[in-house]
């Protein structure tokens, strides 16, 4: 059976002179020609993604849009009506916004990050900018310190919406982000905190110590190549260590507190130091 919106397995019923015919159990789907590989020929089977065209008939093509359905991606509006919006998808044909499904009214040139689904309406591939209306957190599938994967949604006044898994929705807060951050990115992180109504909080990140041994590695490797010694300690500004080390100060303090403890550093007035380079 064919499926919109996604890759399709089809077999080739007939070659012609406007392109290939891919069996869906009957009259076929048109392979445009000049998406047809060269030599192609009857019975055999091709890779093709499969959506609507202007004329709503089902068309077959080579081309990989940059996102199926089901898929979160950042697009650019190319065209704006009435109605919706129409956003570059990597297709010929636009995928399209409607109106209804826009947090704000999309501008021309302006990205945006949508999630694709089906139209139950039309049956037609489209794009939707509330993305958690695709998601749910009334039955969780993770739990407190899980490393999970995140997209960034969109941004609040206290922080940002995320997309955790591709299945649930939770908040990153804006002081525990020291790094720039924007909607459509994907970054790795953890559950921090599972509250009552099933609403999560997330940081970026590993937790805990699994964290520190990964600080404490670029604090090493950073010394190394800095001739034993940094310029930096528990009086320098969050900002000059988020700078140079890419990290937040707490996650400094406790990752230099590892290698203090371990006896790998000392401590100066003015910085940190390798032991055995002083």
């Amino acid at each position: 059976m064919v499926k919109v919106g996604v890759y399709n397995n089809l077999k080739v019923l007939r070659i012609t002179g406007i392109g290939a015919y891919l069996d869906d159990g009957a009259d076929g789907i048109l392979l445009p020609k000049r998406f047809v590989p060269p030599g192609l020929r009857a019975g055999e089977e091709i890779e093709v993604f499969v959506y609507h065209d202007s004329d709503n008939r089902l068309i077959a093509t080579t081309q990989k849009p940059k996102g199926i359905v089901g898929d979160l991606v950042q697009l650019k509006v190319v065209s704006v009506t009435k109605q919706g919006a129409f956003l570059d998808w990597g297709l010929m044909k636009d995928i399209f916004v409607p109106a209804s499904q826009q947090r704000s009214k999309m501008l021309v040139g302006g990205e945006y990050m949508v999630q694709i689904y089906i139209d139950e309406r039309t049956g037609r591939v489209a794009a939707t900018e509330k993305t958690e209306s695709k998601l749910s957190n009334d039955v969780l599938t993770v739990k407190e310190m899980e490393l999970v994967d995140l997209v960034i949604s969109r941004s609040t006044d206290i922080g940002y919406v995320v997309i955790i898994n591709d299945k649930h929705t939770g908040m990153l807060y804006t002081n525990e982000v020291f790094q720039a951050v924007e909607p459509g990115q994907k970054l790795k992180g953890y559950i921090k905190k599972i509250r009552p109504d099933n609403k999560i909080d997330v940081a970026l990140g590993k937790p805990g110590y699994k964290r520190v041994e990964d600080e404490t590695t670029k604090i090493m490797g950073l010394l190394t190549a800095n001739n034993g010694y940094l310029p930096y300690n528990d009086k320098s500004s969050p900002e000059d260590i988020y700078t140079f080390f890419g990290m937040s100060k707490k996650a400094f303090k406790m990752a230099v507190g590892s290698l203090y403890k371990q006896q790998l550093i000392s401590l100066t007035q003015t910085g940190i130091q390798l032991v055995g380079e002083e």
